[in-house]
């Protein structure tokens, strides 16, 4: 129901960025220039200062930003209250999801939880953890789930599972059959990671830091999904560290061999909402199917089985 302008120009003014805005809001960004010019032009002045590649608010803006927050939380407040009146569980719920979670956690998950819920319409938009987590940040989605840290303090984080990150390499590998593989044995070999963004790759690289591998691993190649690294070592063109949940099909098939890291590197996946935002109850209904559906199953316990209780 909001001025679509003033949606816009209230993106640009949070990020600072029109092409970040334009990725937030699924726009090119002749688009978001073009409504935020419209709003200049409504209101007869500059909201915006462009100089040396930077955006920043003039005074008038920094006006209009503050009161487009208060004017989005009444909108918010309004649709609660009015769901709350009719009862409404029905109608769409918008979910966000990092490409690991989104291929190997939620089509079981959504799955089920659509067999409780046929009149409830569920979008999902997957991104990296960086993208997903800007879409909650600007109302696009009403829950996300993710994978790496969340550093918007102003978002609710609640963790929902504990994830295993492994070393994945082809069954022939001279490091297949090790019960655990260091960072010092890794570095001769090929990387292959993530593009930045991916919450994967955050936690490789904090990981390397920690352990004293400031100058990272070599990377060969850099990828934008969990499946294009999947075939790619399996066709020998380097190593890479991925989520254990991600790989249990290609284990059982052979087609992939995972060792642990030593030391083990683990994370969370997470739920990530805005702390202030109304609260549909689909969405409640959501959250405690995924607390169930979660705290009942493990990727870690299958991958024990698999290699015979060397992972767990």
């Amino acid at each position: 129901m909001a001025d679509r302008r003033l949606k816009v120009f209230n993106t640009v003014a949070r990020l600072l960025s029109f092409t970040k805005a334009a990725d937030a809001l699924h726009m090119t960004q002749p688009a978001v220039t073009f409504q935020v010019r419209q709003l200049e032009e409504h209101f007869d002045t500059r909201l915006f200062d462009r100089t040396h590649n930077r955006v920043t608010l003039t005074d008038v803006g920094h006006v209009v930003y503050e009161i487009s927050e208060r004017m989005f939380e009444l909108y918010d407040e309004m649709d609660r209250r009015v769901k709350e009146m009719t009862g409404e569980v029905g109608g769409s719920l918008n979910i966000g999801a990092s490409m690991t979670v989104a291929e190997n956690m939620l089509p079981a998950l959504l799955g089920k939880f659509r067999l409780k819920h046929r009149d409830l319409a569920v979008r999902l938009k997957v991104g990296n953890t960086e993208s997903v987590v800007s879409m909650v940040e600007h109302n696009v989605v009403d829950l996300a789930i993710v994978e790496g840290t969340v550093g918007n303090k102003n978002l609710l984080v609640e963790t929902c599972r504990r994830d295993e990150l492994v070393v994945i390499l082809p069954p022939d590998h001279k490091l297949a059959g090790l019960e655990s593989v260091s960072l010092e044995q890794l570095m001769s070999y090929d990387f292959i990671c993530r593009e930045e963004g991916s919450g994967t790759r955050e936690m490789v690289l904090n990981y390397l830091v920690e352990h004293g591998y400031s100058d990272g691993w070599d990377v060969c190649m850099e990828l934008g999904s969990p499946e294009a690294i999947k075939g790619a070592v399996q066709a020998g063109m380097g190593l890479s560290i991925m989520s254990s949940s991600g790989i249990t099909k290609e284990l059982k098939l052979g087609l992939l061999k995972a060792v642990p890291l030593s030391p083990r590197l683990f994370r969370d996946f997470s739920f990530v909402r805005q702390r202030h935002k109304f609260r549909l109850p689909a969405m409640e209904d959501l959250l405690e199917f995924s607390r169930d559906y979660c705290s009942n199953s493990s990727p870690m316990q299958d991958l024990e089985s698999i290699r015979g209780g060397n992972i767990g």
